[in-house]
């Protein structure tokens, strides 16, 4: 069952930028890229980095604590393909962004 939470506005995050949210008691990374949006679980799996505060550089998104890298369209790291992080469906309605906090895709991580 889906679940939209508004999380921010078309504003509040621009063309290659990012930003954390939390949404259901979960903390979300929504981001900006290449004039789309998407989400993922905002903890990295590696030691817990905030990624809503990475570096977007077009689709991937490096984590400032230990440099982890992700596809934010698909949270695939970059480098393992071992590990995937959870994404979460994004739509959105006028001038506001909506995540479906049920309809995260499964994620692959060696912890």
């Amino acid at each position: 069952m889906t679940h939209w939470i508004r999380i921010a506005s078309v504003d509040e995050c621009g063309p290659q930028q990012c930003l954390e949210r939390v949404a259901a008691d979960r903390i979300v990374a929504l981001f900006h890229a290449d004039g789309e949006y998407y989400a993922m679980d905002g903890v990295c799996p590696h030691q817990g980095g905030p990624l809503g505060k990475g570096v977007l550089q077009g689709c991937v998104v490096t984590c400032p604590w230990h440099g982890w890298q992700f596809d934010v369209r698909t949270g695939q790291h970059e480098t393992n393909r071992a590990v995937r992080h959870f994404t979460f469906p994004v739509k959105v309605e006028g001038n506001d962004v909506f995540v479906d906090v049920n309809g995260f895709a499964e994620s692959r991580a060696i912890r």
